[in-house]
């Protein structure tokens, strides 16, 4: 027995020190890519992120490659935990490229993936937990897209989509293009958020936020994952924000706390202004149990009720619908009837000085008018 414990001890902490080792990408880039060949490769991870990044990868491949016209490219390809942390890193990179071009924007589907951004010679995207950067070193920039579309078409999609969170910004097809993105964040303050009240902001790996522009407005979206963990920072935000405007320190044009999200709006024109946008926000969450739901009753009983009054109140409404049919079928018919008698009544005074009634006119019968009539005299 203690041997069979041992060896089960061991298997767990063969299997743990297994899980923790990053694994190589769920498809290592292939020796051809279209036209292009393979000529060197490198699977060390870079030592240089994205400003703000500090995810380390499940694996990292760098390769270059050749054309048969002498064009060469490089593709680097990042498999991130999850796909959020895909996005994220897009996001930061998108948000460091824009300093050089401000017309960087993100859009969807983009070089074959979910979505991304692309400059003068480089294309970046995300496509399910992979996030791709393809640039030219030599030759016609155009190859990047062709190159960057074969090499999508070899990777999981996974969801397919972009964070949920994003897709409660106001104006959202203006707004993706330059949200950036922080996944499970510790500490919100980077080089991108530099605003003294977020010192009062605590994720602990447990939050996620979204920073976007109006023109010259910024709004920040933190949504925490539990209701307390969203109440101890609104309580923690609410004070420093007094805090600052006692100090006559930079303060938030706006916040609000709406459902498990504390919404900021910096540099806005005015207070109504920043109230406005904070208005488009719409707190959304989805419950969704590891069990069994335990409402399942009261909503199958309130499913029941609702379902009950409905037919209730259909038969209801059918029995009116009917009596009243029946009631206005019986009185024109009762109308008719009425009308034809009244009719022959008249008819028959009109013709009758009896007033409608029959009369026996006796005095006209005589042996010289009808003799058959008269009675006969008995013996």
């Amino acid at each position: 027995m203690r041997l069979i414990f041992l060896l089960g001890l061991l298997l767990a902490f063969g299997s743990s020190a297994f899980a923790d080792t990053p694994a190589e990408p769920t498809r290592p880039l292939p020796t051809a890519i279209g036209n292009f060949r393979q000529v060197k490769t490198n699977t060390s991870p870079s030592t240089e992120h994205d400003e703000g990044s500090a995810v380390e990868p499940l694996a990292y491949q760098l390769s270059e490659y050749a054309g048969n016209r002498g064009d060469r490219v490089s593709v680097e390809i990042v498999r991130l935990r999850h796909e959020a942390q895909a996005y994220q890193e897009l996001s930061l990179a998108a948000a460091t490229a824009r300093r050089n071009n401000s017309r960087i924007e993100i859009v969807p589907n983009t070089g074959g993936g979910t979505a991304g951004f692309a400059t003068e010679d480089e294309l970046v995207f995300f496509k399910g937990q992979h996030l791709v950067k393809i640039k030219s070193l030599k030759g016609s920039p155009g190859n990047v897209n062709e190159l960057a579309q074969n090499l999508s078409a070899t990777l999981d999609k996974g969801e397919g989509d972009i964070p949920v969170l994003i897709k409660h910004l106001p104006q959202l097809e203006e707004t993706q293009k330059n949200a950036i993105f922080l996944n499970s964040f510790t500490d919100l303050r980077s080089s991108w958020l530099q605003w003294p009240v977020l010192d009062a902001v605590q994720g602990g790996g447990n939050a996620d936020a979204v920073l976007a522009t109006y023109g010259p407005s910024k709004i920040l979206l933190v949504e925490f994952n539990t209701p307390q963990l969203a109440t101890e920072n609104d309580k923690r935000i609410i004070a420093r924000i007094q805090e600052l405007w006692r100090l006559g320190q930079p303060a938030p044009t706006a916040y609000r706390r709406v459902g498990n999200y504390s919404v900021f709006v910096f540099d806005a024109p005015d207070e109504q202004t920043a109230k406005q946008l904070i208005d488009q926000v719409k707190y959304e969450q989805v419950v969704q149990w590891l069990g069994d739901n335990p409402n399942i009753l009261r909503e199958a009983e309130k499913r029941y009720v609702n379902t009950t009054l409905g037919v209730l109140v259909a038969v209801l409404k059918a029995s009116g619908y009917a009596a009243l049919l029946c009631v206005g079928v019986g009185g024109l018919i009762g109308g008719l009837l009425f009308t034809y008698r009244r009719s022959q009544q008249k008819a028959a005074t009109a013709y009758s000085d009896a007033g409608g009634m029959l009369r026996l006119n006796l005095d006209e019968l005589s042996a010289e008018t009808n003799p058959s009539r008269l009675l006969q005299d008995r013996n």
